[in-house]
């Protein structure tokens, strides 16, 4: 074991350029970083600087690092895909040529109406949305009638709204947990069913956290199942558990957003284990990519380079920090959905004199391929390990 502890950062979105088949996916000239880069006249990121970012391609405002203090490359996704699942459960070595479906225009009539007659409650909204902007537009009319508020998003997800003093929360969640059965398969193939329950009064409507995920559980064994089952740790903060449907974790920590996961992922770097802890950055992506506002993503890179130093602080001489993303989701880009890039890989670790160039990865799976052959365990179908690259 070269490395007692690996912490992974997922930046939930940040992509560097797009990938050789943007094209395919409709997104020719993609680049999260460097547009908004461009939008903000250069991103202040001095602690990304020295880790090497601008080494693996320039970012305005970055300096490319002269000794970068990281190991530094790009990824390639392989799989089917640019949803956030997609990307996360090919990190950890699967690999889906089968994409879990979006509804860009809604959900099928057919399928609405199975729950509609099923409770006995109908539907309105249906379509893509921010969670808190629909609760503003539908919720008095929700409050008013008992009518279920369904969107979605980029991401292969059905959430259904309700207030708590309306639909109480068991029949909410028996709600999602039917819609979670009717949908699992084709032609259907939704990656997470959430509830999301709201308070308030018109105007004054507020989500509570009384969230709650039906995922898709992975279709196969993932390197977080190796590492569990070999005893080793698995610490989730954020969606991370969600993510995997709870598959392959020791220990779950919800976190509220990106400067709370990096207050948790703070906190587990005190605490003495034997594994991995993965953190998902989900601000990025949910506040700002898919809102469109290259300003805001720009200030939360920021936020997060400037949380940096005391991470980096606290490493140990046997901890591995591994920093990445899932996919991108370019805010200057048309629409409001995800796009196919390239995502930036940093390893850094205390022993490194000067971070050197890896060649880029053709898989996300090089990840967890690197994690299992770190704790000597089943390697996954797909991936290469790096380790021997970063020792």
């Amino acid at each position: 074991m070269d490395f007692k502890r690996v912490f992974l950062i997922v930046m939930d979105s940040v992509g560097i350029g797009e990938a050789p088949d943007a094209k395919e996916f409709n997104d020719v000239g993609a680049d999260t970083l460097g547009h908004i880069a461009e939008k903000m006249n250069g991103l202040n990121m001095p602690n990304m600087s020295k880790l090497g970012l601008s080494n693996i391609r320039e970012i305005q405002g970055i300096e490319k690092a002269e000794q970068p203090q990281a190991h530094f490359t790009k990824m390639e996704e392989a799989s089917s895909g640019k949803d956030t699942m997609t990307g996360h459960w090919e990190m950890m070595g699967l690999r889906i040529d089968q994409p879990f479906r979006t509804f860009p225009d809604g959900f099928p009539n057919e399928l609405i109406e199975k729950i509609e007659s099923k409770f006995g409650r109908k539907i309105i909204g249906n379509k893509p949305a921010s969670g808190t902007e629909i609760i503003k537009e539908l919720g008095e009319a929700h409050v008013e009638t008992g009518a279920l508020i369904v969107y979605t998003s980029a991401d292969s997800v059905l959430q259904i709204a309700a207030h708590e003093e309306v639909v109480p929360l068991d029949e909410l969640y028996e709600i999602c947990e039917y819609a979670r059965e009717i949908t699992k398969d084709e032609p259907y193939m939704i990656g997470r069913i959430i509830a999301r329950p709201f308070i308030g009064k018109p105007g004054e409507f507020e989500r509570t956290s009384n969230r709650h995920d039906y995922a898709l559980k992975p279709f196969g064994r993932t390197v977080m199942n190796e590492l569990k089952d070999n005893d080793y740790d698995v610490i989730a903060i954020g969606k991370i558990s969600d993510i995997y449907d709870g598959e392959g974790i020791t220990k779950s920590i919800r976190t509220k957003d990106n400067m709370d996961g990096m207050d948790q992922i703070h906190e587990t770097m005190k605490t003495d284990f034997t594994g991995i802890s993965f953190l998902n950055l989900v601000d990025f992506d949910a506040k700002f990519g898919h809102r469109r506002d290259p300003i805001g993503y720009g200030e939360a890179l920021e936020a997060f380079d400037e949380r940096l130093p005391e991470l980096l602080e606290q490493l140990k001489e046997d901890d591995l920090l591994i920093i990445t993303a899932d996919h991108g989701n370019d805010p200057v880009h048309h629409g409001t959905d995800h796009t196919r890039e390239y995502v930036p890989l940093l390893v850094h670790h205390k022993n490194i004199n000067t971070g050197e160039e890896l060649p880029i990865r053709k898989t996300f799976a090089d990840v967890g391929a690197t994690i299992a052959d770190n704790f000597n365990i089943k390697l996954p179908e797909h991936g290469e390990s790096f380790l021997k690259d970063i020792r």
